[in-house]
């Protein structure tokens, strides 16, 4: 069973979600980890980073999709990102355009990842997500330009 968010949960939610990649606090971004994810929550990062598609490709393999399950793996997965892309003071990361509602409860959102020194946009990606009956993250499809 699936939860379809009022306007205004998706909209508290969606803020959430785009401030846990940018959270300088690493208690504040666990705290916001566990707002937004379900429990079991899960990323599927459907193309992942070229080092694991170069790595699939040197064994003659098509890339895997990688998954991130759970509060702790999605911590240590948000961490990383913003230890790689916004730590430094280089990148934000931006909702990008509306967040667009599909059947079965999925909403679709738009992001950017933006340079702090002159804004050009550095990154894009689109998550497709669904919720838990708690009203949090269920799952999170990311799709990276």
């Amino acid at each position: 069973m699936s939860h379809e968010p009022t306007d205004s949960h998706l909209t508290q939610l969606i803020d959430r979600w785009i401030a846990q990649w940018n959270e300088p606090d690493d208690d504040e971004r666990r705290r916001l980890i566990r707002e937004v994810w379900a429990e079991d929550g899960h990323q599927v990062m459907v193309n992942p980073p070229a080092g694991v598609r170069d790595t699939a490709a040197q064994y003659g393999v098509p890339f895997p999709a990688v998954e991130i399950r759970g509060h702790d793996a999605l911590y240590e997965r948000v961490t990383r990102a913003y230890e790689m892309f916004v730590a430094a003071g280089e990148h934000v990361f931006e909702q990008s355009g509306e967040v667009v509602r599909h059947a079965g409860n999925a909403v679709a959102l738009t992001w950017v990842m933006r340079s702090r020194p002159d804004g050009a946009v550095a990154g894009t990606g689109l998550e497709v997500l669904t919720f838990h009956t708690d009203g949090r993250v269920r799952s999170d499809h990311e799709y990276v330009a």
